[in-house]
């Protein structure tokens, strides 16, 4: 794979949970599509309808957000992830898909895909592996809201995201660029944006973590990992690939309770 290749991003969630070899990749130059550039809150797909092609995330974050007025969302996407990947057997769409922040995306028709996996079982069998990792992701979120307190909610939801950019070589200091707001944060968790607020002051105060303007830096991961119960298995990231548990430790971190944020 050439270095600055426009889907290298994608090359590189692909590698990370599924054996492929680099032949496999490089047929991803072959992708046709359609770049677009999408303004913050910018729908890429609305409720009820039927597409022919898929969206490859390039640049910015995605999210699943609920039709209903609240806007729920229910699932956020970074660089190298195809969001509604399961579109190529259910054209149909439910719910919104918004970009948060400025978004850079590629349009694939589903027929690349499907041509993809004929000429590559290696390249299918990814393609598979992806389906089964989001849905692996949205029983955790179902997990997430239903059992968990919103401190550990919100660092939980922190800690995926940052390990899901590392797999895609973003993040590798734990510097994070995050053009959505404590609001989304909110609407991710199922919180009120006050309460939102009032949780990230919590882990500032614990030193987990800054989160100045667009960009979170955490500064305890093994910390933020403990307070959230944080166990990257169910992303379905293969040995070998970048290691989401293993950063460069703070010492002696400022404990948390788990029950201080909640009002």
């Amino acid at each position: 794979m050439q270095a600055g290749f426009a889907f290298s991003k994608l090359a590189s969630r692909i590698a990370s949970i599924a054996e492929v070899r680099a032949e496999d990749l490089d047929l991803l130059a072959e992708m046709p599509s359609t770049i677009a550039h999408l303004n913050s809150r910018r729908p890429v797909l609305r409720h009820g309808e039927e597409t022919t092609q898929c969206c490859v995330l390039l640049q910015g974050f995605l999210s699943w957000q609920d039709a209903s007025p609240d806007g729920q969302i229910t699932s956020i996407y970074v660089p190298g992830d195809i969001p509604d990947l399961h579109t190529i057997y259910r054209p149909c769409v439910t719910g919104n898909l918004i970009a948060l922040g400025p978004a850079i995306v590629a349009l694939v028709p589903h027929h690349f895909y499907r041509e993809l996996a004929k000429r590559s079982p290696a390249m299918a069998r990814a393609l598979h592996l992806m389906l089964i990792a989001d849905h692996a992701m949205q029983r955790n979120w179902t997990v997430n809201l239903g059992s968990r307190d919103a401190l550990t909610r919100v660092a939980h939801l922190i800690c995926e995201i940052a390990a899901r950019l590392r797999t895609v070589g973003l993040a590798k200091d734990y510097r994070l660029s995050l053009p959505f707001t404590q609001s989304d944060l909110a609407a991710a968790c199922s919180i009120s944006p006050v309460h939102a607020n009032r949780t990230i002051q919590e882990l500032r105060r614990a030193n987990l973590l800054q989160w100045q303007g667009r960009t979170m830096t955490i500064a305890d991961w093994p910390g933020l990992v403990r307070l959230a119960g944080f166990d990257p298995n169910y992303l379905g990231i293969r040995a070998g690939g970048e290691d989401a548990r293993m950063p460069p430790a703070r010492t002696d971190p400022t404990p948390v309770s788990a029950d201080a944020a909640v009002a």
